[in-house]
């Protein structure tokens, strides 16, 4: 039974970054991947596309033949996909048992209210994938109010459209500490308990808000969030790999990938660490790591890069036959922990 991620969100929160990022972790823990673009505006992927939309329908086609804008074109593209899903089911059925990354389009009406993503979706589920949506979002939006509730919203929304196992990152979580000190601590934001506290700072935000009329309708939103009791976040630094660990694992847990089969009966400790989601961290962890104690920690990994370029540069020992001497002691501190394998190349 393969297993697929969907990955969704608006525009700027990180999807194909990530979907490079865990593409070039899961090769590296020893996870057969397969990146599905199904954006037809991405005309340029910075990950290996085993299967791409475009090859189907082109936005500047749609646009060009049926007079068309950006938003308009995409929409126009998802409904042909969904009216060719034979197409789809061809080129997945070639990827074998491969776990596969779907890189959506990142307008916000197709995760929503449209129905072809949904439609779509539905379709490869009966295919036999287990899939889990992926809703990425900045976390700039945990700096105003109103753009936290906001997002708030959005996901709640996505959550009851896609009606599939589902979870809601917060995207370059190592840029939070750059915008500024939060009015709470980062649990708040990823857990969305007591969410009445955010009110005076709304009220605080603009002049506007504390306009009587905009009382009700804040006090409003905020019960209907918590009466879902729905939202809750993850958090993700794509190029650090315990974050990639750390989102994997749930993200495993969420598609029934940690209690199914498993990679290999070859896997190293390094593999069989990930999926048993050792060293992760908890929300806790994140806000030492990247909001506390940023720099210090950002400090403590140039050291040990430095040390270890130092040491990979220091001559190898040879015997007297002139054969090189391995120092276990060092083979076993350097496999401890293996380089994760990510190297995010970002769009000029």
């Amino acid at each position: 039974m393969p297993f697929a991620q969907l990955v969704i969100g608006s525009p700027g929160s990180g999807k194909s970054t990530y979907c490079d990022g865990m593409h070039q972790f899961m090769s590296a823990i020893g996870r057969n991947c397969s990146v599905v673009n199904l954006d037809p505006a991405n005309d340029h992927t910075s990950y290996p596309c085993a299967l791409d939309i475009r090859d189907l329908v082109a936005l500047e086609t749609i646009m060009a033949e049926e007079e068309l804008g950006p938003n308009g074109g995409v929409l126009y593209a998802l409904e042909e996909l969904e009216h060719n899903l034979e197409w789809l089911q061809n080129g997945l059925d070639g990827l074998g048992e491969n776990y596969v990354l779907f890189d959506c389009p990142g307008q916000v009406e197709l995760f929503t209210h449209h129905t072809s993503l949904r439609n779509v979706f539905f379709r490869i589920q009966k295919m036999g994938y287990r899939l889990v949506a992926l809703h990425l979002t900045d976390s700039y939006c945990l700096t105003l109010p109103s753009l936290y509730i906001s997002t708030l919203l959005l996901s709640l929304r996505s959550m009851l459209q896609m009606d599939l196992p589902h979870l809601n990152v917060l995207t370059k979580i190592d840029k939070i500490a750059s915008y500024g000190p939060l009015p709470f601590e980062l649990e708040f934001y990823t857990e969305v308990q007591d969410l009445p506290d955010i009110v005076p700072h709304l009220l605080e935000e603009s002049p506007m808000m504390r306009h009587p009329k905009f009382e009700g309708l804040n006090n409003a939103v905020i019960d209907l969030v918590e009466d879902f009791g729905l939202v809750g976040f993850e958090t993700l630094a794509v190029e650090d790999k315990k974050s990639m660990m750390t989102l994997l694992h749930s993200i495993d847990r969420a598609g029934g990938y940690a209690f199914g089969g498993a990679e290999g009966a070859n896997d190293t400790v390094w593999q069989v660490a990930v999926r048993d989601g050792m060293r992760t961290m908890n929300v806790r962890d994140v806000q030492e790591r990247w909001i506390d104690r940023k720099e210090e920690f950002d400090e403590m990994e140039r050291k040990q890069l430095d040390e270890e370029a130092k040491a990979q540069e220091t001559p190898a020992l040879t015997d007297d036959a002139g054969e090189e001497v391995v120092d276990s002691d060092l083979e076993e501190m350097r496999g401890h922990i293996p380089d994760s394998g990510i190297k995010v190349v970002r769009r000029p």
